[in-house]
């Protein structure tokens, strides 16, 4: 009874959940599929349970593989966090680091800056996911995620690292051949290109006026001839003059600044999308965490000041 769990098989199941297969957690693992299958095996048989469904295709745990990883992650964190508050672990970031961002931020600004931390901490190794919607961290699948606007999760830590404006605007020939917008329910007459953005409708774009009780927010039902989920496709799409976008100021700025795009209905606000950096509380000792969530706060700081001191100097 004592050899039923043994501590080594708790970090197995928990990279083999999170790998997804046995071939996926063999690569993570560094080891053969077979040794992945025969580990597995021992530890099913010790139990006297199954932990997980096999098919040929994918793989599910069974309720006690449910029960067995929650409590596995548990343990783990708890095992982790002891280290850092004895300062057991070294205060130079090591480890793995698991990190999700949005399509088009993450690939046009965190996949960058993680070039450059890996070489400033070459002890950490980063899995960079990217995915149109955020996961959820009770998952355990990423140990930050850089997201827009503050997650409504209470259980997470959530930094903001940069301020970010959704803005309106569309190329020059665009506006040349269909004039600009003056109001917000100028738009409903001109064409507007979509993006989803998670769970919101395509198309409906809120824009508010005035500042403290006289602020007022006006709705707008907005449509086009083409729509999608990734936003470096619209903003190309604008730049080809198809219609007005609604993008996020760190993907345009440098059209703007460039004069390929211009803003439109710039008294009118539309809303923020600050950028955070969340991650589990557990983490918030992991020097790893600190590190990277303080560095890319820090780039990002020094890139927005780059970037206003570029517009004034083009002013």
């Amino acid at each position: 009874m004592a050899h039923e769990i043994q501590p080594a098989d708790l970090g197995f199941f928990s990279a083999l959940a999170r790998a997804g297969s046995l071939s996926a957690a063999a690569r993570e693992l560094g080891i053969t599929t077979a040794a992945v299958s025969r580990h597995l095996a021992q530890m099913e048989a010790r139990l006297g349970v199954s932990l997980v469904n096999r098919t040929t295709r994918r793989m599910g745990l069974t309720p006690e593989g449910e029960l067995y990883l929650a409590q596995a992650r548990r343990i783990l964190a708890d095992i982790e966090s002891l280290g850092e508050q004895l300062g057991v672990s070294k205060a130079v970031p090591q480890g793995l680091l698991r990190v999700n961002a949005t399509l088009g931020f993450g690939r046009s600004h965190v996949a960058p800056l993680i070039s450059k931390f890996v070489r400033r901490h070459p002890e950490v190794e980063v899995q960079l996911q990217l995915s149109v919607n955020p996961p959820p961290l009770t998952e355990d699948s990423f140990d930050v995620c850089v997201r827009f606007g503050a997650p409504p999760e209470a259980r997470v830590i959530a930094r903001r690292i940069a301020a970010n404006r959704r803005l309106l605007c569309a190329a020059p020939a665009y506006l040349a051949k269909h004039g600009t917008p003056k109001v917000p329910n100028d738009l409903t007459r001109h064409n507007c290109i979509g993006i989803r953005q998670g769970e919101e409708a395509y198309g409906l774009w809120r824009l508010s006026s005035g500042r403290g009780a006289s602020a007022s927010t006006q709705a707008v039902k907005t449509r086009g001839t083409l729509t999608t989920n990734d936003g470096e496709i619209a903003v190309n799409w604008a730049l080809e003059g198809h219609g007005i976008l609604m993008r996020a100021e760190w993907d345009i700025a440098r059209y703007l600044r460039s004069g390929r795009l211009v803003q439109v209905l710039r008294p009118f606000h539309t809303p923020d999308a600050d950028i955070y950096a969340v991650y589990p509380q557990r983490h918030q000792l992991a020097a790893r965490v600190r590190a990277f969530v303080d560095f890319i706060a820090q780039s990002l700081e020094q890139q927005a000041s780059a970037a206003s001191a570029a517009s004034k100097t083009a002013l």
